[in-house]
C-alpha cells in the first residue's frame, strides 16, 4: 500500500467526527477510581478518557481549547498517577514550549494537521535527540542520540507535542529467557492499570499502560512480535502493528529488519488513524476551523452515528474468519464468541478458521531472530556512546548487578552472540521459509474462506508479574502477521472480570487503510473499551490464562 493511501482511509474515519465534533466511538467513562487523580474532565464536554483528536481539533479551532491546556492536563495527571502504574520514564521539559508554538500556529490558522498541539508519549527504543533514549539498559543511559529517529522528525514536523518517553521491558524483551514484561533496569516494573499487581505485558507496556490511565493522547511503541498488539490488548487500547516498512525503522533500537516495526497506540481507532499517517509520512487532510452543520451529506465510510458523530462503519457482507485460540483458557474464548455474536447481529458474515504452519512458524521464528539481532544491535550500538557491539554489551550487564534484579540471565543476547551470521545459507533458508510459510498461512486462509480479515483473541488476561517465574510462554496470535510482515490491529473486545482481552484482526499485505476502517466498525459495534479503576489485586491468585514475552 502507498503511503498516500494511509491518507485516504482518514476521510473514511474522521470526516463524521470533523462533521460534529462529537466524542468517538466509545462507552461513558468511568466514575472515578481509587487513586484516579485530576480530573479527566476538562470542561467543555472534554473528557480525556473518550475525547478523540478530531474533536480536540475542533476545540482548538474554535479557541475553546489551547494546546497548552491539554498538555498540563496530562502533565498533571502523569504526575498525580503514574506513581501507581510506573509508565512514565521522564517526560520532556519542553513540552509546555511546543504546546505555545502549536496555539500560536493555530491563532494564526496555519496548523500543520490533526496532530498539531496533540500530546504524544513515545517507547523508550525511539531515539530522541533531547532525552535518552535507553531500551531500559544502563548501558545506554547517558548521553542522548545524536538526532532523533526519523519518526520523531514526522511527529516533530506534524506539529505533536512530544510529552516524554514511557517504559518498555528492557531490550523490547530480548534479552533473558523468562523475562518479566513491563521490567527495565532504567524503569523498574510498570504495572497494569486495571488491576496493579497484574502484569501490562510487553515490551511497549509503558505506552499502553499510560494510555489506559489516560497520560497522554496516543502513544508510539515497537513491535517484532506482539509488543504492540499485546499491550494494547492488556491494558484494554488501541494498537496498530503497520505493514513492514510503513514507518520508517530509523533510529529504533532494532532486534530485526525483517520484523521490527513501530505503530500507534491509542484509546480509538480514529486517533490510531491520525498517528499512523503521519509516521508513514503520508499527508493528512486539515481540520476544517468551521466544521460544516450536521446532515451535510453523505460521509465517506458511512453515515455519522447520531449519539457518537463518528463513522458507523458498515460491516455488513463483511466476511471475518475467527481464529479462536482455545489455548488461552475457556474465559477468553467465551469473550471471542460473544464478539463474534455481535459482529454477526451488525450483518457481517463469521466463519471459524485455523491459519496453517503455525507449528513449523513457531520452530523457525527465533533461531531466525538471533542471527538478525547481532547483526542489527552491533550496527545499533555503532552509533551510540556505550558498548559498541552486542559482546561489550554482554560484559556490560555481567559488570553490572542492578541490570539482574529481575530480568536474572542475558540468554538470548548470549544465544545470539553464538548464532550463524546473516549471511550463513542456512540461516537465509530459515528466513526465506519464515516469510513463505506466513504469508500463505494468512493468504491461503483468507481466500479459501474469501475474507475480509481474521479475528483471533490478542490476549489472555493479565497474569500476575512474578520476576522469579517471567512470562517466557508466546501467545501465538501475533506471530502470522508479525513474520509475514502484515498489517495488524488490536481493538477491546471485553474483559475476564477487571482484565480486558482485545481482538487482533490481521489482514493482507498493505491492508492497512482497509483494516484500520474495518477495526473502526468493529470497536463501534463491541463498544467494550471502560476506564480502569486501579485495583490492588483482584485476589484471584497468580493469574489465569497463558503467559506471553512479546517483543
Amino acid at each position: 500500500m502507498g503511503k498516500r493511501s494511509v491518507a485516504a482511509l482518514l476521510a473514511a474515519l474522521v470526516a463524521g467526527s470533523l462533521l460534529t465534533g462529537a466524542p468517538g466511538p466509545r462507552a461513558q467513562a468511568a466514575e472515578p477510581g481509587p487513586g484516579d487523580g485530576p480530573s479527566r474532565d476538562l470542561g467543555r464536554g472534554i473528557d480525556l478518557d473518550t475525547v478523540t483528536i478530531p474533536r480536540l481539533q475542533k476545540h482548538m479551532a474554535n479557541r475553546t481549547l489551547t494546546s497548552a491546556e491539554l498538555t498540563t492536563a496530562y502533565l498533571r495527571r502523569i504526575k498525580a498517577i503514574d506513581p501507581r502504574i510506573n509508565a512514565v520514564l521522564r517526560t520532556d521539559p519542553t513540552a509546555l514550549r511546543q504546546a505555545a508554538a502549536s496555539d500560536a500556529r493555530h491563532r494564526s490558522g496555519h496548523t500543520r494537521g490533526p496532530l498539531d498541539g496533540i500530546p504524544v508519549l513515545l517507547k523508550d527504543n525511539v531515539n530522541t535527540r533531547d532525552m535518552p533514549t535507553t531500551a531500559g539498559s544502563l548501558a545506554l543511559a547517558g548521553s542522548p542520540p545524536d538526532t532523533d529517529a526519523a519518526l520523531v522528525t514526522r511527529l516533530r514536523d506534524a506539529g505533536a507535542v512530544i510529552l516524554g518517553k514511557t517504559n518498555l521491558s528492557e531490550w523490547a524483551n530480548f534479552r533473558a529467557a523468562k523475562p518479566t514484561s513491563g521490567w527495565s533496569a532504567v524503569g523498574g516494573q510498570t504495572r497494569n492499570p486495571y488491576v496493579l499487581d497484574r502484569n501490562p505485558c510487553g515490551s511497549s507496556s509503558g505506552s499502553g499502560a499510560a494510555l489506559a490511565a489516560s497520560l497522554a493522547q496516543v502513544a508510539i511503541g515497537t513491535e517484532t512480535d506482539g509488543s504492540i498488539v499485546c499491550p494494547a490488548g492488556m491494558n484494554g487500547v488501541v494498537g496498530a502493528k503497520p505493514t513492514l516498512g510503513l514507518v520508517s525503522q530509523e533510529g529504533v533500537v532494532p532486534i530485526s529488519a525483517e520484523q521490527d516495526t513501530a505503530g500507534p497506540m491509542a484509546r480509538n481507532v480514529t486517533d490510531a488513524a491520525l498517528t499512523l499517517a503521519v509516521l508513514s509520512g503520508g499527508d493528512t487532510p486539515r481540520p476544517a476551523a468551521s466544521p460544516a452543520p450536521t446532515g451535510s451529506g453523505s460521509v465517506p465510510g458511512g453515515s455519522p452515528d447520531d449519539r457518537h458523530g463518528e463513522p458507523r462503519g458498515d460491516l455488513r457482507g463483511k466476511r471475518i474468519g475467527l481464529w479462536r485460540l482455545p489455548s488461552l483458557g475457556p474465559d477468553v474464548d467465551a469473550v471471542m464468541t460473544r464478539t463474534a455474536k455481535k459482529l454477526r447481529a451488525a450483518g457481517a458474515e463469521v466463519v471459524e478458521v485455523t491459519p496453517p504452519y503455525q507449528d513449523r512458524l513457531a520452530e523457525l521464528e527465533f533461531p531466525a531472530l538471533l542471527s538478525e539481532f547481532h547483526r542489527d544491535i552491533d550496527a545499533y550500538l555503532a552509533t551510540r556512546e556505550g558498548p559498541r557491539d552486542l559482546a561489550g554489551l554482554i560484559e556490560f550487564n555481567r559488570a553490572h548487578p542492578e541490570e539482574r534484579t529481575c530480568f536474572a540471565g542475558q540468554e538470548l543476547f548470549e544465544q545470539a552472540l553464538a548464532a550463524p551470521p546473516t549471511t550463513d545459507p542456512e540461516y537465509k533458508a530459515m528466513r526465506a521459509e519464515l516469510k513463505d510459510l506466513s504469508r500463505r498461512s494468512l493468504d491461503e486462509t483468507m481466500a479459501a474462506h474469501r475474507l475480509d480479515a481474521i479475528a483471533s483473541p490478542t490476549n489472555p488476561p493479565a497474569w500476575t508479574t512474578d520476576c522469579a517465574r517471567g512470562d517466557n510462554d508466546v501467545i501465538p496470535s501475533s506471530t502470522p502477521a508479525a513474520v509475514a510482515g502484515y498489517p495488524s490491529l488490536s481493538v477491546p473486545a471485553g474483559s475476564v472480570g477487571e482484565l480486558p482481552v482485545g481482538v487482533l484482526l490481521m489482514a493482507g499485505a498493505g491492508q492497512d487503510a482497509k483494516l484500520l476502517s474495518l477495526g473502526a466498525a468493529v470497536e463501534h459495534r463491541l463498544d467494550a473499551w471502560r476506564a480502569p479503576r486501579y485495583l490492588p489485586s483482584t485476589g484471584s491468585g497468580s493469574g489465569s490464562g497463558r503467559a506471553g514475552s512479546a517483543r
